[in-house]
């Protein structure tokens, strides 16, 4: 039967994300057959979209990993 697995993350965390989907991958034994992913920045804060520091203003994006893999 096939399953998706999502991962979700920040750019900022990207290389612990990595470590997430491949530890994942080893323990469960899951036979991959497609990962796809997607990047998309956040929706800016209602609170600060009339200015603010720099760093409020360009938060990290949101990062989308979507396993496909088969179960027996």
């Amino acid at each position: 039967m096939q399953q998706v697995k999502i991962f979700k993350s920040l750019e900022s965390d990207i290389s612990a994300m990595e470590a997430e989907v491949n530890a994942w991958i080893r323990q469960s034994g899951a036979k991959v057959l497609a990962i796809t992913g997607n990047i998309a920045p956040q929706s800016q804060p209602a609170d600060d979209k009339k200015g603010g520091h720099l760093q409020s203003r360009f938060p990290p994006s949101d990062v989308v990993v979507i396993v496909l893999y088969e179960t027996s």
